[in-house]
């Protein structure tokens, strides 16, 4: 495995990830890395999120800026609000011992008359969900001219909310770019008509395989119930001195367990996208804060928010797909600690479990009791 000074990342950077813990390049920054670096290039990255993909695009975006024009020259787009906020916060925390790149993220949620303010300062890069870019390149509040680097980030998620028409506007937009690059887990139809639009065919594809980036500091455990709830109350309650996030498929399953969970005296809040981006932010602030002991969720949670030292998920139901369930129990584990990742199965349940496993070549442990 190379260092990141091998791979091409300035001193400066380095300095930045290092005071992050980021000490050795992941699979997808190493194979990544030399070639944005190096040269002016389309690109597809294929990897799950908790993989290092905003280090593998975000240092090569950085490096590429040029100071000395206050135009925006970088955009990036994602599909959550959370998501959005977490890369603009992760390029501030590189640039900390460079000199300033001014990065605004753009969302949905909160008043646009904000955000028009903000971009009114010099802005090097721009961080964004579709459709709030759309209002304020429609309102004429930013001028997108001069981007010469576009980077799709959860690609196949900003599909599977609905934003390909959105998508395809944006980058027909975009006059000036010499660089597209695209990141995503899995491959859907849509994203192969993007690829064939935007990128250009010769374009290096990286693909890291989903069996080699599963935190092995995870401990996966499943337990058989025919009372999801009842086992999911006492095991929040045996871990009254820990913290973690209980994942649900639906919204209105999210707010069922978050309400009942209340009513039992448990310290549990529910977290989703019907949710205004005030109350999401406040409900983080307070689970980040140690108010809240545990977060009810659906899977944007698991997409776009980077909470430290979560000692467990717990699936209350299981996720659609594979994929699903990396980026779930990628929550815990995170910056070499460790976790688990417990499914509260039903019998009819446990053959989707073990061939979702088999899949991700993981094994689980069978508890026999809640503790």
């Amino acid at each position: 495995m190379k260092t990141f000074s091998e791979l091409g990342v300035k001193a400066d950077y380095i300095k930045g990830l290092e005071g992050l813990s980021i000490l050795k390049p992941t699979e997808i920054q190493e194979l990544v890395l030399p070639i944005l670096l190096n040269q002016k290039t389309d690109l597809i990255g294929q990897a799950q999120t908790g993989t290092g993909k905003t280090v593998a695009f975000g240092l090569p975006l950085l490096h590429s800026i040029d100071l000395s024009k206050k135009e925006v020259q970088g955009l990036i787009l994602c599909p959550t609000r959370e998501l959005a906020k977490q890369v603009e916060k992760q390029l501030f925390r590189f640039t900390k011992y460079t000199d300033r790149i001014f990065t605004e993220a753009i969302y949905g949620g909160v008043k646009i008359e904000q955000q028009i303010k903000a971009l009114s300062r010099p802005t090097h890069i721009i961080v964004a969900t579709p459709g709030r870019l759309i209002d304020l390149v429609n309102q004429n509040a930013v001028d997108l001219s001069h981007v010469k680097t576009v980077i799709l980030d959860e690609a196949d998620e900003m599909l599977s909310l609905g934003f390909e028409k959105q998508l395809h506007y944006i980058l027909d937009e975009l006059n000036s770019v010499e660089s597209h690059w695209l990141f995503s887990a899995t491959m859907p139809e849509g994203i192969q008509s993007i690829i064939s639009r935007y990128i250009h065919e010769d374009a290096p594809h990286i693909k890291v395989n989903p069996s080699k980036v599963v935190n092995t500091q995870i401990t996966h455990q499943h337990y058989i119930t025919n009372n999801k709830y009842g086992s999911l109350k006492r095991f929040l309650k045996a871990n009254a001195n820990k913290r973690g996030i209980v994942f649900c498929k639906t919204r209105l399953t999210t707010d069922q367990v978050s309400e009942r969970l209340s009513e039992d005296g448990v310290s549990a809040a529910a977290i989703h996208g019907n949710m205004s981006q005030r109350d999401r932010e406040k409900i983080l602030r307070m689970f980040r804060k140690k108010s809240i002991h545990y977060l009810v969720g659906t899977d944007v949670v698991a997409r776009g928010i980077d909470i430290e030292q979560l000692d467990f998920v717990v699936h209350f139901q299981l996720p659609e797909n594979e994929e699903y369930y990396t980026h779930r129990s990628g929550r815990t584990a995170r910056a070499g600690q460790t976790g688990v990742s417990l499914s509260l199965l039903t019998k009819n349940e446990l053959h989707l479990f073990n061939e979702m496993l088999q899949t991700l070549k993981l094994k689980s442990q069978e508890i026999k009791s809640i503790q």
